[in-house]
């Protein structure tokens, strides 16, 4: 028996490879975390166009083409920290995200469409978010544009996959 005998060069050496191999595994799993919390944080600018489509639909009009129709900026002057730009086409809110949002994010679109019951402005507009389809007895206006892959949005807009 050896006084004194510590870990050898090689068990600490198996350690430190298995603490290596686990942080690599958990690195994607915080960057993905990370994304969907700066798509989530988006939504705040996106509201704001959100109103006045609303209000359009509650009123008996056509849903606003533009964003001029919704009384809005033009989509480069509706920017934030994440978010490069935001445009109204036909109700449909289609987000870009740029500035300083996640890298994969750049250059990407998120698309937040409108779903009415025909006829009926009384009853409120529900918004589809992403690949979602819409609830039933609705009908969605306005194109899906988004471009970020599945795995990356947050659950409320990931539709059947």
């Amino acid at each position: 028996m050896r006084l004194g005998a510590g870990f050898s060069l090689v068990e600490l050496m198996v350690v430190l490879v298995v603490i290596a191999l686990t942080m690599l595994a958990a690195v994607p799993a915080v960057q993905e975390r990370e994304t969907r919390k700066q798509i989530e944080e988006s939504f705040a600018l996106a509201q704001v166009a959100q109103q006045p489509v609303a209000a359009a639909w509650a009123l008996g009009q056509p849903l606003p083409s533009d964003n001029a129709a919704a009384g809005l900026p033009s989509s480069s002057k509706m920017v934030s920290g994440l978010v490069s730009s935001v445009e109204v086409e036909h109700g449909a809110i289609h987000i870009t995200y740029g500035n300083q949002s996640h890298t994969v994010l750049h250059g990407k679109v998120l698309s937040l469409r409108p779903a009415v019951v025909t006829g009926s402005p009384v009853v409120p507009i529900a918004w589809v978010c992403g690949y979602l389809d819409a609830p039933g007895g609705m009908s969605v206006s306005g194109a899906n544009r988004t471009t970020i892959n599945t795995y990356l949005l947050p659950f409320q807009c990931r539709g059947k996959t």
